[in-house]
């Protein structure tokens, strides 16, 4: 018994250490790289499972069903550094009763994880950055 608890907190050590080490992936200031004029979005719908590319312009809104997605900016690493695209959203559910924001902040194209919105029927991630 005493050699499975000390397996079980081996485990949740080395769990823990892992989760530190994802959680400090570096990723560049967004305000360090160059801003672009749209972003190419994915949108998953979990009921029918049925991706959608969405193209969006810098503070367009597109509507995907019941979601309203704004586009505030989206910028891109120089061509000189690692491929990474960021793209701050504002993501709104239209309902009768009223709208909710569902999702404002960076999401990164690398890690689409790191900043996600919790949706129960929809997910959206950056593909990366649209223009020059």
């Amino acid at each position: 018994m005493i050699a499975a608890l000390r397996r079980g907190a081996a485990a949740f050590i080395a769990a823990s250490l892992l989760v530190g080490a994802l959680a400090s992936v570096a990723h560049a200031a967004p305000e360090t790289m160059e801003a672009r004029n749209g972003a190419k979005l994915r949108v998953l719908d979990k009921i029918t499972a049925r991706t959608t590319t969405v193209d969006v312009k810098l503070d367009q809104t597109v509507s995907f069903a019941s979601l309203r997605i704004t586009l505030r900016a989206c910028r891109e690493n120089p061509p000189t550094e690692a491929p990474e695209s960021a793209a701050f959203l504002e993501i709104a559910e239209q309902a009768p009763e009223g709208g909710r924001k569902v999702f404002s902040g960076w999401m990164f194209a690398s890690s689409p994880a790191l900043s996600a919105m919790e949706h129960a029927v929809y997910d959206v991630w950056v593909l990366g950055c649209l223009g020059g």
